[in-house]
């Protein structure tokens, strides 16, 4: 074979994967079987379409009942692993970053609230449709003026009121919404979404309660507008969302729910999903960029046959396997959790340890899609070879569910004892 012949004699799908460790082969052989499953289902019933839906910012509410069809809603509550649940969103996000981030909003923090947070008639009511899709959730935490600072800056308000006359009462009585959210994927289309306000009468009294409630969209009040213009995760549906007076019963307040904290134990579940994310992120990088350089003819040779590309390739790569063995430990540090006789919850990765697994994996990620843009040139900024929509898609993973820079001020409040932040 002459030095300028193929870059390779075996097909793509002989060589390595990006997963160069086998972190996969932890697994057991029945999540490993199901892994499979979710690959062929996301190969037929995603990949081919996820560019027009993304190009169209449409989401494709068809595929609902296919993806409850998988009875993969919060696995862990299904005896899956959590290093399973996180290569499920990793594999999710490797053929389209939008549905991932649809079935996590869903599930990891809709879904995951009714677990944790629903009463026994809440669970009764709502768990079993929302699980298998027949209706879908949205997390209404994030305000037009309050991001990062949302904690301490929650401007949404919750008043405790009489029942309309001649409304069903069954004798807990509403609650009065007002505020606005902002950025809420799935927003748009939702049947319900979990909504954080304040507790009018206890910040009149100088506390900061946090009250959480399971909001009908629908409700007279409520105003959804579709956030457009976006230039990453264009299938998810985000928008900004008004509470106008908005009724809602005592039976649909988690009543578990009085600070923070609650929320931040939710966050946290969302940011690790969201840093497996990133993960994914980089999986599709490689794919896309080492198939690239070996089928695309520069200079009379492929791609893969010089050395710089090689390097770009491997340093990927590198980026790829790192993140992923950070996330299979924190995984791990997940399954040492547990919750005592008195409902408190000890063990598992800290808030810490997840905001460095984010900040990091994120970081790693904006290098990896960065390389993998650079190696297809011009043809990395159209979505037709799909290195663009990875590349645009990874903006949003960098500064959702915690930016780059608030993730590693966390971490540095940990590791020196002094925040930086306030």
């Amino acid at each position: 074979m002459s030095p300028d012949g193929p870059a390779s004699t075996e097909p793509v799908d002989a060589l390595p994967t990006a997963d160069f460790f086998d972190f996969e082969s932890l697994l057991s052989v029945q999540e490993q079987r199901k892994l499979q499953e979710v690959r062929e289902f996301l190969a037929s019933e995603v990949a081919p379409y996820a560019k027009d839906w993304w190009d169209n910012a449409e989401f494709p509410t068809h595929l609902l009942p296919k993806l409850g069809g998988l009875r993969l809603s919060a696995p862990t509550h299904r005896g899956y692993s959590n290093l399973f649940a996180g290569l499920v969103i990793s594999e999710m996000t490797r053929v389209d970053t939008s549905i991932a981030t649809f079935f996590m909003v869903h599930h990891d923090l809709f879904v995951e609230s009714l677990y944790e947070f629903g009463s026994q008639e809440q669970q009764d009511r709502y768990l079993d449709d929302a699980t298998n899709l027949r209706t879908t959730g949205a997390f209404a935490l994030t305000e037009p003026e309050h991001g990062s600072d949302v904690a301490g800056g929650l401007q949404t308000t919750a008043r405790r009121v009489a029942v309309d006359a001649g409304t069903p009462d069954d004798g807990g009585g509403q609650w009065v919404l007002n505020g606005a959210k902002r950025w809420i994927g799935n927003g748009t289309f939702c049947d319900h979404m979990l909504v954080w306000a304040l507790d009018e009468a206890e910040l009149d009294a100088g506390h900061k309660v946090i009250r959480a409630f399971i909001v009908n969209g629908n409700l007279p009040g409520v105003t959804r507008t579709k956030i457009e213009n976006k230039i990453a995760l264009r299938t998810v549906q985000n928008a900004n969302i008004t509470f106008k007076d908005v009724r809602v019963a005592e039976a649909d307040r988690f009543a578990g729910i009085s600070s923070f904290t609650d929320t931040n134990y939710l966050l946290r579940g969302s940011r690790l999903m969201v840093a497996w994310q990133a993960v994914g992120q980089q999986l599709a990088a490689f794919d896309v960029a080492r198939q690239y350089a070996l089928e695309r003819q520069q200079f009379g040779r492929p791609l893969a046959k010089f050395q710089l590309i090689q390097q770009q390739l491997v340093d990927m790569l590198g980026n790829a396997v790192a993140s992923m063995g950070m996330m299979a430990r924190i995984a791990q540090l997940q399954e040492d959790a547990y919750v005592d006789a008195k409902g408190e919850r000890h063990g598992g990765a800290s808030m810490a340890q997840v905001a460095l697994a984010k900040s990091y994996c994120s970081a790693r990620m904006r290098e990896t899609v960065a390389m993998g843009r650079s190696i297809l040139g011009g043809n990395g900024i159209v979505t037709d070879y799909r290195m663009a929509k990875i590349f645009a898609d990874a903006e949003a993973i960098y500064t959702y569910e915690g930016s780059f820079e608030i993730n590693s001020l966390i971490v540095g409040r940990n590791v020196t004892g002094v925040s930086a932040i306030v």
